[in-house]
């Protein structure tokens, strides 16, 4: 019996977007992708995600700041 769940998902462009401002001593957390500070108040996270487990990752870094999530979303890489 195969197990097709078990597969990693294939590497993708992300943006992660969160309630706040992030300021700069943040970057080191979220190195690897572009942090943008949005006139609205809301900062965009945007970047390559390997797989799943690592877009968990980034998703429990962003938990972790007690900042509230509004979306996630996958992009086109062009």
């Amino acid at each position: 019996m195969s197990d097709s769940h078990a597969s990693t998902a294939e590497p993708g462009h992300y943006e992660i977007r969160i309630k706040g401002h992030l300021d700069e001593r943040w970057a080191d957390t979220f190195a690897g992708l572009t942090i943008t500070l949005e006139a609205n108040g809301d900062t965009l996270l945007t970047g390559p995600v390997v797989d799943q487990a690592a877009l968990h990752g980034w998703l429990r870094k962003v938990r972790d700041l007690g900042m509230p999530l509004i979306s996630v979303s996958r992009i086109s890489s062009e």
